[in-house]
C-alpha cells in the first residue's frame, strides 16, 4: 500500500554546461508549475561539467526546498553527468522519485505535473516522457525516423524517449549499478527496466540560442542507445550477413554492399560500446570538484 498523504520527496536532476541562463530560466518555470503540486516535496541536483563560464547568483526557488550544484573537474559530457548524478543520488540522498531533465527548455517544466500524475497512478513503474511531437526541422526529424528504424532492427526495442523521466528510487538503484548508464541514459532504462509506463511529451524549444550538438555527436548518441544492446546487435546482423550471403549467389553486387555496410555498421557499434568504460564509471566521484549547497536558510 502507498501512503500518498504521506510528503512524497521528489529530486530534480539537471545537467548543465555553460548555459546558465537556461537554467536560470527554468528553476523558476519548474517552480511556478510544482507550487500546485501537493504533498511533495521538491530538491534539485544540478550537475556542472566543468563550465568555462561562472555560476551566476543563484537564488533559490520558493517551492525548491533545497538545491546542490556538483561542480566537475572535467567536462565529461550530457550522458555522463547523468550518470555521475544518478550514482551519487543512490549513494547520498533520500527520495521517493527521481526526476532527470535536461536544462535547455527543451523538456517542458509544465510535463513535470503529468509525469508525477502518472507515477502515482501506477507507483509500481517508473515514468518516461515519450515524444509525440518535436519541435525541431525536417533535417533532424529525418536523422530521428532513421535512428528508430535501425534502432528497432537490430535491438528490437522503440526507444522513443530521452533523458525526460520520473524515476523510482529502486529503480535509480538498479541504474546506479549499470555500467552502460556511463554512455546512455535511456539505452540504460530500456535494457534494465523492464516495467515502464509513458506520458505523451511535446519537445519544447531552446531558451536560448541554437543546439550545440553537431552531426558527429548526434551520430555517437545514436550509435551509444544501439550499443547498449550490442549483443542482440552482433547476434541479428549474423543472421542479416547468413541471408545476404545466399542472396548474393544470385545477385552479385547488391548484397556485397550491404555486408560491408553491415560490418562497418558492427564495427562502429563496438567502437561505441567502449565509451562503457568500467573504471571511469565507478569512480566517477572523484571528479567532484566541490559541491556549491542552496537553501532557503
Amino acid at each position: 500500500m502507498y501512503d500518498w498523504d504521506k510528503m512524497k520527496n521528489i529530486k530534480l536532476l539537471i545537467p548543465v554546461y555553460n548555459d546558465w541562463e537556461s537554467l536560470l530560466k527554468l528553476l523558476d518555470n519548474i517552480n511556478n508549475v510544482i507550487s500546485s503540486i501537493k504533498n511533495c516535496n521538491f530538491s534539485c541536483l544540478i550537475i556542472n561539467d566543468c563550465s568555462n563560464i561562472k555560476i551566476p547568483k543563484i537564488q533559490i526557488p520558493s517551492n525548491i526546498s533545497s538545491l546542490n550544484i556538483i561542480n566537475m573537474s572535467k567536462n565529461k559530457g550530457h550522458a555522463r553527468c547523468n550518470a555521475l548524478g544518478i550514482k551519487y543520488l543512490a549513494k547520498n540522498e533520500n527520495f521517493d522519485y527521481l526526476i532527470v531533465m535536461d536544462g535547455d527548455g527543451e523538456d517542458r517544466p509544465e510535463e513535470i505535473k503529468t509525469l508525477i500524475e502518472k507515477i502515482f497512478s501506477e507507483p509500481t513503474k517508473s515514468v518516461v516522457a515519450k515524444r509525440v511531437k518535436r519541435s525541431e526541422g525536417f533535417f533532424f526529424q529525418l536523422l530521428y525516423q532513421i535512428h528508430k528504424f535501425l534502432t528497432f532492427v537490430f535491438t528490437g526495442q522503440n526507444i522513443n524517449f530521452g533523458n525526460y523521466s520520473c524515476l523510482k528510487k529502486n529503480d535509480v538503484k538498479i541504474l546506479s549499478g549499470k555500467i552502460s548508464l556511463w554512455s546512455s541514459f535511456s539505452g540504460s532504462l530500456k535494457k534494465h527496466i523492464l516495467e515502464l509506463n509513458s506520458i505523451d511529451s511535446i519537445r519544447g524549444t531552446r531558451f536560448y540560442g541554437p543546439s550545440k550538438m553537431s552531426l558527429i555527436n548526434l551520430i555517437i548518441h545514436s550509435f551509444s542507445i544501439i550499443a547498449v544492446f550490442k549483443t542482440t546487435v552482433f547476434l541479428r546482423s549474423v543472421i542479416l550477413l547468413i541471408i545476404l550471403f545466399y542472396v548474393s549467389l544470385k545477385i552479385n553486387l547488391i548484397p556485397l554492399i550491404f555486408q560491408i555496410l553491415l560490418v562497418t555498421f558492427n564495427l562502429a557499434i563496438y567502437l561505441v560500446s567502449l565509451r562503457e568504460n568500467k573504471e571511469e564509471f565507478l569512480n566517477s566521484e572523484r571528479d567532484i570538484k566541490s559541491i556549491n549547497t542552496y537553501t532557503h536558510e
